[in-house]
């Protein structure tokens, strides 16, 4: 029988203040990001930055995404990785975005970046891992074939979040692949042969455009520097989590590191979804009597 639209909302909103308050820590963090995300909106709407404002509302829905994956997916995010997420959320949209630490701050790109490759990682592992363990599913990976797979998945979302950074570049005149001043350009452009020999030009300390110099100390390089340094820094963030899986699954599951970052199936007592639809049938029982 299928339950009414308004009774599973109100069965997913319980069963997702159950899974916010299940860990103390991580409840603390969410409710002092989501206290300091109101305060920026606020903050924005008396400024009038209708755009910083919609982004902020954005961050309070993705603060509350770990929560919903651990109950519509019965999969159980330890307490680390769960903090480092919500951290994660509000350092890049926030801070980098509307702080703008990704101007203020040089290195704060390349360090989230390097966070996300490794938190994909972690996250394609488990995906794998719970696979494995699976009675259900009848393959068996290797510890090192798990850790491939992790690093390929972390791999592939860094990649898809490329994708997506020079769409909104390309079809809504943004700028989230970031531009870096270079001193030198090689390009076979510029060769006067045209037999395909790169030209370099060296010691550039301005550039022009439409005649007016836009005084940057350097030839402006739209993207790709920026692209390859975040494929690059994911890349060592996926291969660092990969090589502490393996050692995780070689070691049985030993490693204290590892386990603090690998989501888990859910035991029977922290399935929230099942004691919340349990809860409000008792409550619907109740109020029939």
């Amino acid at each position: 029988m299928k339950i009414p639209f308004r009774k599973r909302m109100k069965i997913m909103s319980r069963a997702m203040r159950m899974e916010l308050r299940e860990h103390k820590s991580s409840f603390v963090v969410y409710m002092v990001l989501r206290a300091l995300v109101i305060l920026t909106m606020i903050l924005q709407f008396f400024n009038k930055n209708y755009e910083n404002v919609f982004l902020c509302g954005l961050t309070l829905l993705l603060l509350i995404v770990p929560s919903f994956i651990q109950v519509r997916m019965k999969i159980e995010l330890p307490t680390a990785l769960e903090i480092t997420i919500l951290v994660f959320i509000f350092a890049a949209e926030i801070l980098g975005e509307i702080q703008s630490y990704y101007i203020r701050v040089p290195v704060w790109d390349t360090v989230l970046h390097t966070i996300n490759g490794f938190l994909m990682a972690a996250i394609g592992f488990a995906l794998v891992d719970i696979l494995n363990r699976s009675k259900k599913v009848t393959f068996q990976l290797s510890p090192l074939f798990v850790s491939i797979v992790a690093f390929c998945f972390s791999m592939t979302i860094g990649v898809i979040w490329e994708f997506f950074e020079f769409g909104m570049d390309q079809f809504f005149d943004l700028d989230m692949q970031k531009d870096t001043i270079v001193n030198v350009i090689n390009s076979v452009m510029l060769d006067p042969t045209g037999s395909n020999i790169p030209v370099s030009i060296r010691n550039i300390t301005d550039v022009s455009v439409n005649g007016k110099s836009m005084g940057l100390g350097g030839y402006l390089d739209i993207g790709l520097i920026d692209t390859m340094k975040d494929l690059l820094v994911n890349f060592i963030g996926a291969v660092v989590f990969s090589v502490i899986g393996y050692f995780y699954i070689k070691n049985r599951g030993k490693g204290r590191f590892a386990r603090r970052f690998i989501p888990r199936l859910k035991s029977k007592d922290a399935d929230f979804l099942e004691q919340a639809e349990e809860e409000v049938e008792n409550d619907n029982r109740s109020a029939d009597l």
